[in-house]
């Protein structure tokens, strides 16, 4: 049964969480198919947009199922569940389309690394956010203390994964970790995902490719990107090509 669906709404794809009767906390197979649509989502050209949802008004997600990996051996816990989830998440974070998450409910442990992988969020009044992890006596595994380091003030982090704090909406707005408060989260996301619907998709990729680049997202693959991508419209590379298929030496023009 699948517990995270993808659907095409227009240019806008809609990945959402459905796993309500467990605040939507993400199992093993949870995982997996999510990455099977991020990958999806990466090839179909006709996506602008992509919004991460979840279904119920409790929870956007509580992170990760503890009967998930409360049986795992420590190298299982290491090597499969922690990679395997930050892998999967570094995935969204770096998708060449803007990403939004609503959080129509709680974000606690992995499903605010989830959240913080997401380009921007709008929030409902009542969720709050968490980094519980040291009540069950594990850290954060999925980016709560390296990308969301980077989006958040270092006490605000520290705040939530050392002290056990919840963050409520208007907090986390003062912070800019989310864009907007409303009670209606989901018409609010789809306000600005019209908007940018319109927007030109590859100077909006271009353009997120050199701001995770400049806060260090995985910058030496970003740089190599926008290289390539510039390079790939010269006449050289034409000439390269040519030459190459036609076994001659390239006579490069140099623009």
């Amino acid at each position: 049964m699948s517990r995270v669906h993808l659907d095409l709404h227009g240019r806008v794809a809609e990945v959402r969480l459905d796993n309500p009767a467990k605040m939507n906390a993400f199992t093993v197979e949870m995982l997996r198919q999510l990455e099977r649509h991020l990958e999806t989502i990466e090839r179909d050209g006709s996506v602008a947009c992509v919004l991460l949802t979840a279904e119920g008004d409790r929870a956007f997600c509580t992170g990760a199922d503890i009967n998930g990996w409360g049986d795992l051996t420590p190298a299982e816990f290491a090597r499969h569940w922690v990679r395997d989830g930050h892998r999967i998440f570094d995935r969204l974070a770096r998708l060449p389309k803007p990403t939004l998450a609503v959080l129509n409910g709680h974000a606690f442990g992995g499903g605010l690394e989830l959240a913080a992988a997401c380009d921007i969020r709008v929030m409902a009044p009542k969720a709050t956010l968490a980094l519980p992890e040291a009540g069950v006596g594990i850290v954060p595994g999925w980016s709560g203390t390296q990308r969301l380091a980077r989006l958040l003030p270092e006490p605000v982090v520290k705040e939530m994964a050392l002290f056990g704090q919840r963050i409520g909406a208007e907090r986390a707005l003062a912070v800019g970790f989310v864009a907007e408060i409303s009670e209606d989260p989901r018409g609010a996301a789809d306000s600005i995902l019209e908007h940018a619907a319109g927007l030109s998709p590859r100077a909006v990729e271009v353009a997120k490719s050199m701001i995770h680049a400049g806060r260090g997202e995985d910058r030496g693959a970003m740089v190599e990107a926008l290289g390539s991508a510039a390079i790939a419209a010269s006449a050289d590379r034409d000439e390269g090509v040519a030459a190459f298929r036609e076994k001659r030496k390239a006579q490069f023009p140099g623009t």
